[in-house]
Order: C-alpha cells, then structure tokens, then sequence
C-alpha cells in the first residue's frame, strides 16, 4: 500500500508520512509524560523519541514508497569531512552574523552591553549544544525531508514560498513571522551553496521531468551550521543577559519583546545574509 504513495501528489504524501510518525510515537511519548513528573525531562525524551522514529521512519519510507535506500543521502545528509568543515563554516557564518547584528546596535545606542551576570562559558558551551541540536533536527525535517517530498512535484519557486511558510507556521503566528519565513529562505539557499557543480552540469542536460527527479543535490552542513549559528550567538548574548536595550527605542526596530527577528534590523540583517547566499549559489563556476 505505502508503494502507491509514490502516484499521489505532495500533500498527500506529506500527510500520510506525519501519520505514520505520530502514530508510531504516540505509544512511546504518553507513558513517558504519565510516569515522568520532571517537565524538562518529559520534553527532552520525547522529542529524542520523535527525531530517533522520524530518522528511522525516513530509512524505511525510502525503501517502500521510492525504492531509494539512501534517502538521507539524498537530502543532503554525509557524514564526511567536506560536509565538517561546511558545517564549521555555517557556524561561524551564523554566530558572527549575531555578533555583528547586535555591534551594530550598540554604536546606534540602541543596546548598551554589560558584563554577564552568570559563567559565560558554560553559557556558550550549553548554547552550543542546544544549538546543534536543533539545527541538526530542524534542517533535516525542513530542509532534507519536507523540501525533497515539495521538490518531486513543484518548481523551485513554489518549493521556496511552501517550505518557508510552513517553516514559519510551525514556529506560530507571532510578529517574527516575515523573518522566520526569510530566515528558511536564506537557509534553503545555503544548501544550494553547497551543491556540486557537476550535478548543476548534469540536471541541466536533462528534461523538466528528470531535473524533478534528478536535480542537484545539495549538502546540509551550511544549513545546520548557520541555524546552529544564529541559535548559538542569541543564546549567549540572551541567556548571558550581555546586552541592555535602550527604553527610548521602538520595538519595531530593534524586535518585540527584545526578539530581533522580531525587528527591521533583524529583518535586514537576514536579508543581507539571504542576498550574499544567493550570490555564491549562483556563483559562476571557475
């Protein structure tokens, strides 16, 4: 029956797959909020459940919905030593974008920096590893599954508006919408940098229907890495308290509720980033 999916358009596939998800996560995740008292812990296990299920769950759709064992492969996901270092890269892009994001606003005077009122270290080192963590988990459901099930059936920039919106809905209707929807945007560009010239020469020889089938493949480690980044460099400035923002500037610029993907200047500042992204993806080749 799963093999029958393949002839069904993307919502339905993409519905079909959740179902299957939360069904088989539903017996592992109720007897754990019922016997665990702990919150934190409660949340932790069960999204390790999901995300354990969910890489499972992909090794298996491949098998049985595409006939393609490799799917992780094939959304961009390689354990190599090429993808490390666009992973680091990715890192460094995002955490110094923060950085710069917020050195910027204090020469305005918007923000006045101050000295961290907990050990900054073990700030940035528990930062990092929540960042990674989502950055891990949220690009490969994002940009690896959700973009490849979108990138079988429609155009590109059909795929860009759909992933992005529904990147943005996950994360609610609140005032960072246009920035989160900017920031998947950015990020599904970031893994068309890292696409190999020699599949960009070979989707390119082919028809419309190969290139749906057949097209480049790019790699996630910018992806993850500049997510992880961006995670990274806020967790240290907000967690660290390093930062006091000035009473007389309106939260529409800076962010609301001291959020600045809530704020035109953060809306800039991924836009800038977005617009350097697409460059070097359309860079031409050497």
């Amino acid at each position: 029956m799963l093999s029958k999916l393949i002839n069904y358009p993307a919502p339905v596939r993409i519905a079909a797959f959740l179902s299957v998800l939360v069904l088989v996560w539903m017996p592992l995740a109720l007897p754990i909020y019922w016997l665990i008292s702990d919150s934190n812990l409660v949340g932790i296990l069960t999204l390790v459940a999901l995300y354990s299920e969910f890489i499972l769950l992909v090794g298996l759709w491949g098998r049985w919905v595409y006939r393609q064992p490799n799917l992780l492969w094939r959304y961009g996901l390689e354990f190599s030593r090429r993808m490390g270092l666009e992973l680091l890269a990715g890192l460094l892009l995002g955490s110094f974008s923060v950085a710069a994001l917020f050195i910027t606003q204090s020469l305005f005077g918007w923000v006045v920096w101050q000295s961290p009122s907990i050990a900054i270290l073990q700030v940035a080192l528990e930062g990092l590893l929540v960042a990674l963590g989502i950055g891990f988990v949220e690009e490969l459901f994002f940009r690896g599954w959700l973009l490849d099930e979108l990138q079988r059936d429609y155009r590109l920039p059909v795929v860009f508006v759909v992933d992005a919106a529904i990147f943005a809905l996950v994360h609610g209707l609140k005032p960072q919408f246009p920035a989160l929807f900017l920031l998947a945007v950015t990020l599904i560009l970031a893994k068309q940098a890292c696409t190999d010239l020699d599949d960009v020469l070979s989707s390119d020889r082919n028809n419309l229907r190969s290139q749906t089938l057949n097209r480049p493949r790019g790699r996630l480690g910018v992806p993850m890495g500049l997510h992880a980044g961006l995670v990274w460099g806020y967790y240290i400035v907000n967690v660290g308290k390093l930062i006091q923002y000035a009473p007389q500037v309106p939260e529409w610029l800076t962010g609301f509720d001291h959020n600045p993907l809530a704020g035109v200047i953060g809306i800039l500042f991924l836009s800038a980033l977005a617009v350097g992204l697409w460059g070097y993806a359309n860079r031409p080749p050497i």
